[in-house]
């Protein structure tokens, strides 16, 4: 059973949002305020009742609601203006497959479907005490005490967490929070990992360990004079293990690896642990949906390869979804199951060929997240390319192309339409800055045929180089003379520059041409940084002025 749709109402960062979810696989991916972890807890929240691994009525506050809603709500309430105003409520409403007791209408779309809400709102039992409060009070903050919060399905039937046929396993590598001692996901998560009958013996054997804990003769003498010695009370003082509740041994019992506490081990090793065991879960009602928050966190390549190819391999038929900023995780698990959020909007990357997605599944390493998280993207053959047009923009605006949320992004040798594909699923501007290799025909027309004149993307520019007739022979740097073009990046700035400047940037001393395209082209990188730390003022061909104008 997996998880088609959620719908999130008032919770924090969304008013109103909707996200339709992949069958096995969903990576969230967008910048830091699109709000992903909140996507994450809101279906935790809704599927277990639990924030922050604590029920919600421990943790209920008004930093729960959506601040806008909150602040529309108490400045109409003091207007006077509307007498019957109920406070805002939360609703997350989750879309399941096949469960016919879940299934009608009771939902946000008015429309027969399979799911239920959970809800955090106003209980009107309170009525007359709140009508008292907004009459003789100037509101201030959400009335949070006359809260009470409940799950019903679109079946109109009231139910509890333990009804729900779905269940998830929360994995955040990012937090660090523990519960006396004993860190709190892997306690939720073994006990979910073991049988009734496991628990049982854990709960009887903690039983046994406090019992001998009270009859222990040391203890007992420091029970004795404690009671002697410190008159406070009439009733009898003493120091015995916690059993209140029914998981006490939750709360007292740590897990250990080679004799080491779990929250001690590596922090690397605590989330490979922690998914891994999420994954093993033996009873199928549990777990069956994973939610895994930034796993790139404290993890190595090598490291992260092992967690997604333990993803891949031991799924186990669970529903898993990511937030990640990380190209290496959305590249090995497949750009398809890509989710961009751009805050409250949502598109996939799932028309991509299934070429380009194994394409950049076996070139992990390429920042491919870079140009997805862009504003606007320029798009360069090689490092040094990078290097200059960057020199260029900062010529042209005195600040980083970064700095204005422009990324600058060599593609390496690599088949510039590989990343245009993705460019096309993107609202944000690409631009390509090529070379024509004195044969516009072939290497600019046809090759980007899909992306000019009539087949043009409002998205995505091709800039290069219109002048294909300018050549020369290069003589002395070779023992078989090439001919050689204008219309590469080093001749280009060679032909709108002047060999005397060039001559002083590298501190060189040629008196032709083509000594200096020889050496510049034997020398890419190194003159590309000279050129970027230079004073001197250069010029530039028109097609990279063309895209960072």
């Amino acid at each position: 059973m997996k998880i088609n749709k959620v719908k999130i109402k008032n919770f924090k960062c969304y008013k109103d949002f909707s996200l339709d979810l992949n069958e096995w696989l969903n990576i969230l991916v967008w910048d830091n305020e699109a709000w992903k972890s909140t996507i994450l807890e809101a279906i935790n929240l809704a599927l277990t009742g639990l924030l922050n691994w604590k029920y919600l009525k421990t943790e209920l506050t008004q930093y729960l609601f959506n601040k806008e809603i909150v602040d529309k709500y108490i400045i109409e309430i003091n207007s006077k203006v509307i007498w019957v105003f109920l406070p805002p409520e939360i609703i997350i409403e989750i879309f399941i497959d096949d469960f016919p007791l879940f299934e009608w209408n009771n939902n946000s779309l008015k429309k027969k479907e399979c799911g239920f809400s959970f809800s955090i709102k106003y209980d009107e039992i309170y009525n007359s005490e709140y009508q008292t409060l907004i009459d003789s009070w100037d509101i201030k903050t959400l009335p949070i005490e006359y809260y009470d919060f409940k799950w019903e399905t679109f079946a109109r039937e009231y139910i509890t967490p333990k009804f729900i046929p779905l269940k998830s396993a929360l994995i955040d590598s990012t937090n660090t929070k523990f519960k006396n001692g004993s860190d709190i996901y892997i306690s939720h998560i073994v006990r979910d990992f073991l049988w009734e009958k496991e628990i049982t013996s854990i709960s009887q054997a903690h039983r046994w360990m406090k019992d001998n804990f009270i009859w222990d003769k040391s203890i007992d003498d420091i029970n004795t004079k404690l009671n002697s010695a410190i008159n406070i009370s009439s009733k009898n003082i003493s120091l015995e293990v916690d059993l209140s509740s029914n998981n006490a041994w939750e709360n007292s019992l740590i897990t250990c690896l080679d004799d080491i506490p779990f929250h001690h081990i590596w922090k690397w090793e605590q989330c490979i642990i922690k998914t891994k065991l999420a994954l093993k879960h033996k009873k199928n009602t549990e777990a069956n949906i994973l939610l895994l928050e930034e796993p790139e966190n404290h993890l190595s390549y090598s490291k992260m390869n092992q967690l997604i190819k333990d993803i891949e391999n031991e799924n186990n038929w669970k529903q898993i979804i990511i937030s990640t900023h990380s190209s290496f995780v959305a590249n090995k698990l497949w750009l398809n199951n890509l989710i961009l959020l751009n805050k409250w909007i949502t598109f996939k990357l799932d028309k991509l060929t299934l070429e380009t997605q194994d394409f950049f599944k076996k070139l992990p390493w390429f920042e491919i997240l870079r140009l997805v998280l862009s504003k606007k993207a320029i798009l360069v053959e090689w490092d040094w390319d990078e290097l200059v047009v960057q020199k260029a923009y900062k010529d042209k605006y005195n600040k980083l192309p970064i700095e204005d949320w422009i990324d600058i992004i060599s593609v390496r040798g690599l088949s510039f339409l590989r990343f245009l594909e993705i460019a096309e699923n993107l609202t944000n501007e690409v631009f390509v800055v090529t070379d024509n290799d004195w044969d516009i025909e072939n290497k600019i027309e046809k090759k980007y045929s899909e992306y000019l004149w009539k087949n043009k993307k409002e998205n995505i520019k091709i800039c290069y180089d219109l002048d294909d007739t300018n050549s020369w022979t290069l003589t002395t740097w070779t023992k078989n003379p090439k001919k050689f073009n204008y219309n590469t990046l080093e001749p280009n700035l060679l032909k709108v520059n002047s060999l005397k400047m060039f001559n002083k940037i590298f501190w060189k001393s040629f008196t032709t041409q083509d000594q200096m395209f020889a050496y510049m082209y034997e020398n890419k990188a190194l003159c590309a940084l000279k050129l970027f730390d230079t004073q001197e003022k250069i010029s530039y061909p028109k097609y990279i002025l063309d895209a960072i104008s």
